[in-house]
C-alpha cells in the first residue's frame, strides 16, 4: 500500500502542473476569468470531451465563437434567432439539436435555479458521501424543463442507468476541486472534494486494473465507485486528485509502447536493406 501510494503522488506531482492545461480541453474554460463564464465553457466542454483531445479542444473554441466568446451572457440573454447560427455545429454524436436544447435549459437554470453550480448541489446534503444524487438530480431537472429532448438525454449521464458519467465527473473535478497548481478551478463551494467521483475513462480503467484498485474492466458506476473508494486510501480527503496519476501512467504506458513499435520497425527496415545486398 504505501509503495503504491508512493507511484501515485510520484505521478500525480508530475502531471498536476500548470503545463498540463495548454494540451487539455479544460484550456477552453482557462480562456475566461468570470465564475459564470467558466463554469458555463467547462460544462459544454466537458460533454463534447471524447475523442482525441486537439478534435475536443478544436469543437469547443468553436463553440465559444459562437457564443461571442461570452457564454454566460450569451446564455442568458439570447434570443432565438441567435440559435440560428449553432445549425451546423456538430462533434461526433452531439449536435446542433443537443446543444440548443441545452441551451434553452442552461438558461433556465441561471433565471430559476440560482445558476449551474446549484442546479447540481441542490440535490446533496454535506453527509453525502460522494456526488450520486447530484448527478441524478441534475437530469432530472432537465428531464422536468420545457427544453427536453430526448435524444439529448444521453449526453446527461445518470447513476441511476449504471453509467460511470465520465464526463459530468470530470466537469465536477474542474469545479471543485482546488489545489496550488492552478488546474482545477475550486469555484464551487457547496460541494466538497471528498464527494467527487473519479472520471473512469479506457486509460484510467486499464491502469486501475493493473494496480489492483479495480477489479474489472467495466466502465459503469459500479466500478467508478470502486476505484474511487480505492483511492480514499491514499487520500481521504481529495482521492480525485489521483485521476491524474493514473492518466500519466497511461500516457507512460502509450509512450513505450510506441517506443517499442518504433524500435521494432527499425528493425525491420534494417534486415529488409540487408536482404537485398
Amino acid at each position: 500500500m504505501k509503495g503504491l501510494k508512493t507511484i501515485l503522488d510520484k505521478q500525480y506531482e508530475q502531471w498536476n502542473h500548470i503545463n498540463f492545461i495548454e494540451n487539455d480541453p479544460i484550456v477552453i474554460p482557462h480562456q475566461f476569468s468570470a465564475k459564470e463564464d467558466i463554469e458555463i465553457a467547462a460544462f459544454f466542454t466537458a460533454l463534447i470531451a471524447w475523442g482525441n483531445r486537439k478534435s475536443i479542444i478544436k469543437s469547443a473554441e468553436s463553440l465559444m465563437q459562437l457564443m461571442e466568446q461570452q457564454p454566460h451572457q450569451f446564455i442568458t440573454q439570447h434570443q432565438v434567432k441567435d440559435l440560428k447560427a449553432f445549425d451546423r455545429f456538430v462533434h461526433r454524436t452531439f449536435n446542433s439539436t443537443d446543444l440548443i436544447s441545452l441551451i434553452g435549459f442552461i438558461k433556465t437554470l441561471y433565471a430559476d435555479w440560482g445558476g449551474l453550480e446549484h442546479g447540481f448541489s441542490m440535490h446533496l446534503n454535506p453527509k453525502d458521501q460522494t456526488i450520486e444524487k447530484a448527478l441524478i438530480g441534475f437530469k432530472q431537472l432537465y428531464l422536468n424543463s420545457d427544453y427536453h429532448v430526448k435524444r439529448t438525454e444521453k449526453h446527461l449521464s445518470s447513476p441511476l442507468s449504471g453509467s460511470a458519467c465520465k464526463r459530468l465527473n470530470m466537469y465536477l473535478r474542474w469545479m471543485v476541486r482546488e489545489d496550488e497548481k492552478g488546474i482545477d478551478f475550486g469555484l464551487w463551494k457547496s460541494i466538497q472534494t471528498h464527494q467527487l467521483v473519479c472520471p473512469l475513462d479506457v486509460h484510467v480503467i486499464r491502469q486501475a486494473q493493473k494496480l489492483q484498485l479495480i477489479k474489472t474492466d467495466k466502465s459503469n458506476w459500479n466500478n467508478a465507485i470502486e476505484l474511487t473508494k480505492a483511492l480514499k486510501k491514499y487520500c481521504k480527503t481529495d482521492p480525485v486528485k489521483y485521476d491524474f496519476a493514473l492518466f500519466g501512467l497511461g500516457i507512460l504506458e502509450a509512450q513505450q509502447k510506441q517506443s517499442h513499435q518504433t524500435l521494432e520497425l527499425s528493425i525491420h527496415k534494417l534486415g529488409k536493406k540487408f536482404t537485398k545486398h
